[in-house]
């Protein structure tokens, strides 16, 4: 049986190979018959075998270029994850915590690293952060609040109402001195059967959501934390973060006194993971260090110049956008001096200076003349401001000053346009026969402490924030004539606080916008400070990354990071969808 099947297969092979011999001569006939045996006359129609030679070069030509001239009509740059933005600031890092923050730069690693209860959204209005929920009851004294699910700081511990709990008793505690102590003056804090971190106000307040835009700091890290040793913490150098980027390292330029911080992406930030990988805070001591560094290209970005700076930047990789602040500057007039304390004196120099020239010192910005913007509410009734007369100016405060030498002592910060606006301010007065001395200073902790907080000044030239919705208390009711006040004029009218509170105590818009509008005569009348203008942003960034959206409205130059997620430095290519 074997041998039968083994003789079979023999045979089939030996057919196999027969009939490729026959196949393979038959092939090789076939080519010589009708390719070797035709050569001799390509000769004849070698011309047609060149155009078509050509034609078959040129349409392959035609398709290559077809391919690359059109390429980019089926592709498409776009950002995606990975790389790092560096922005230059100004002020130093004295502390990382969050409750200490003052200089430009320490505002900024604030916003970065961590997470506040409500936050300033999209629109400019107040929205909510870590909070799930926040809910204000029928007369606006009691604040419920629900924390998101699934929160973590940095270090993988869950966020919890503890940490808020904890955090808002810091703030309270005098000892502490925390630039957020004003948010929650005599508001009790609670949690309750459900679970939820409950507000309690000593007062209706229809605004508060805005002063929950405060920071959140761990209380497993700091729990056992002396509030007297707070600052001290070495949680200042090394924080555990809740917002979209962890601390990583610190470098001191040996040079000079510049810091580099090195924040990289976290991953538990409640908006989602970053597409940038890293951040970098490049610290400069002054205006002259950041030009330096983007001319030079050492950062992605900066906030920290003007319009006027415009023509120092000649990298030509930088582009420039400004976007209005709910801010103004002004000068507040401290009524502890013995001449300012005078409304005549402080309305005869309201009359006599030129605005329009002070205002000229700050070129890009707009002029503003009352402490309300119409972002915030609106009002329908404005009260007149007298207009300038020099020489009746000059004539009143020739009269009240009877013959007396007037000393005036000004102070202001190196920010922005103050310092131009200053020296204007200053030659204005002078004019009008004051004797004036300015004084600038670097915004820090330095300067609110010696000069903020115990009102060494006799005119402040100074940027305030108005906030996402108004609320004038904190600049203008005598409460906040002290220290932790922001009331830099130390003005006091008890009818202007009843106003101020009853406008804060109340839900109803119109009845809010009629006390407004009152107070708003009151202070035209009392003159406790000037209006300037409303300041921009200026921002000056590499034009080939993706930073802040232009729809963004900013409420403070801080704001820009609330779309921080979306920020992008790397770009790849990708085919679009038909």
């Amino acid at each position: 049986m074997g041998k039968s099947i083994k003789k079979r297969g023999q045979k089939i092979l030996g057919k196999f190979f027969v009939l490729s011999a026959k196949a393979s001569e038959e092939g090789k006939e076939h080519i010589r018959e009708n390719l070797i045996k035709r050569l001799s006359h390509i000769e004849g129609i070698r011309l047609l075998v060149l155009e078509w030679g050509l034609l078959a070069v040129a349409l392959i030509l035609l398709a290559t270029a077809q391919a690359f001239w059109f390429g980019d009509s089926y592709a498409e740059n776009a950002y995606t994850s990975g790389g790092a933005y560096t922005e230059a600031s100004i002020g130093d890092v004295n502390s990382m915590n969050p409750l200490f923050a003052t200089t430009d730069s320490e505002k900024i690693l604030s916003k970065l690293m961590f997470a506040t209860i409500a936050t300033v959204d999209y629109s400019g209005h107040p929205g909510i952060g870590l909070a799930k929920t926040i809910m204000p009851s029928e007369n606006g004294k009691v604040w419920t609040i629900k924390l998101r699910d699934g929160l973590k700081w940095s270090d993988g511990e869950p966020i919890t109402n503890e940490d808020v709990i904890f955090t808002a008793e810091l703030i309270k505690n005098p000892v502490v001195n925390s630039i957020y102590s004003s948010n929650l003056s005599n508001v009790k804090v609670s949690e309750n059967e459900n679970g939820e971190i409950v507000f309690n106000l000593p007062a209706t307040y229809a605004d508060f959501i805005s002063a929950l835009n405060i920071p959140v700091v761990p209380k497993h890290i700091l729990g056992d934390t002396d509030p007297k040793t707070l600052v001290e913490n070495n949680f200042s150098n090394s924080p555990v973060t809740s917002g979209a980027f962890n601390f990583n390292a610190i470098q001191s330029i040996p040079s000079g006194s510049e810091k580099v911080i090195y924040l990289s992406s976290n991953p538990y930030y409640y908006k989602g993971k970053t597409l940038l990988n890293s951040f970098a805070i490049h610290t400069y001591s002054d205006k002259e260090g950041v030009i330096n560094a983007i001319n030079s290209g050492a950062v992605t970005a900066t906030a920290e110049l003007s319009g006027a700076d415009a023509t120092r930047i000649t990298s030509r990789q930088f582009n420039q956008k400004n976007s209005s602040l709910s801010s103004g500057a002004f000068i507040f007039f401290n009524t502890k001096n013995e001449f300012l304390n005078n409304r005549a004196f402080r309305a005869a120099v309201r009359q006599g200076i030129d605005l329009e020239k002070i205002r000229a010192s700050a070129p890009g910005t707009t002029a503003l003349d009352y402490p309300l913007l119409n972002s915030q509410i609106a009002i329908s009734r404005y009260p007149e401001i007298p207009a300038r007369d020099f020489e009746a100016a000059k004539v009143t405060i020739s009269e009240l000053a009877n013959g007396n030498p007037i000393k005036i002592e000004i102070a202001t910060i190196n920010s922005g346009y103050l310092p131009e606006v200053t020296n204007t301010i200053a030659e204005e007065l002078r004019a009008l026969g004051l004797e004036v001395n300015v004084s600038t200073y670097e915004e820090n902790q330095d300067f609110i402490t010696n000069v903020i907080s115990r009102r060494n000044y006799d005119i402040l030239v100074y940027e305030v924030e108005f906030g996402a919705d108004p609320d004038l208390l904190p600049y203008y009711h005598s409460s906040q004539a002290s220290m932790a006040g922001l009331n830099l004029s130390n003005y006091r009218d008890t009818l202007v606080d009843d106003l101020l509170l009853s406008a804060r105590d109340t839900l109803d818009e119109s009845l809010r916008i009629k006390k407004y509008e009152t107070f708003l005569e009151y202070w035209v009348t009392g003159v406790p400070a000037i209006a300037l203008y409303q300041p921009n942003l200026t921002y000056f960034y590499n034009k080939n990354v993706r930073t802040f959206s232009n729809d963004v409205r900013l409420v403070t130059a801080i704001d820009r990071f609330s779309d921080i997620a979306d920020w992008a430095v790397t770009k790849t290519t990708k085919n679009k969808t038909p």
